[in-house]
C-alpha cells in the first residue's frame, strides 16, 4: 500500500511540474504576442516535457492502484490532479492562440502592415 506521505509527495511533484509547465506556457504566449514564434514554440516544448514528467509521476501511483494496492486520497494529490488538468487545458488554449498570432502575422506581412 502506498503511504499517505508517498501519495502526498507525488501530489507535490505533480503540482511542481504542472507549475513549471504553466510558467512556460505563459512565457510562450508572451513571445508569440511579440512575434517571437521560435521562442514561443520552444517554451511550448518545455511545457510539454513538464506535463510528461507530471504524468509520469501520476502513472506511478495509478499503476500501483491498478495492481490492487489501496490508495488514500490526500488533499495535495487532489490539488495536483486539478493543477495538471487545468495546465493541460491551458496548453491547448496557448497552442490555439499561438497559431492565431502566427496567422495574423502572416496576414499582416502579406498586407504590408508591420
Amino acid at each position: 500500500m502506498a503511504t499517505k506521505e508517498e501519495i502526498s509527495m507525488t501530489g507535490f511533484s505533480i503540482v511542481a511540474y504542472s507549475g513549471d509547465a504553466k510558467a512556460s506556457l505563459i512565457e510562450a504566449l508572451r513571445h508569440a504576442q511579440k512575434g517571437e514564434f521560435d521562442k514561443a514554440d520552444s517554451c511550448v516544448e518545455e511545457a510539454n516535457q513538464s506535463i510528461v514528467d507530471a504524468h509520469n509521476e501520476q502513472t506511478k501511483l495509478l499503476s500501483k492502484e491498478a495492481g490492487g494496492e489501496d490508495m488514500d486520497v490526500t488533499f495535495i494529490m487532489v490539488h495536483g490532479q486539478d493543477t495538471l488538468m487545468t495546465t493541460m487545458m491551458l496548453m491547448d488554449e496557448v497552442k490555439f492562440f499561438i497559431d492565431e498570432y502566427k496567422r495574423i502575422d502572416k496576414i499582416e506581412k502579406h498586407l504590408g502592415i508591420e
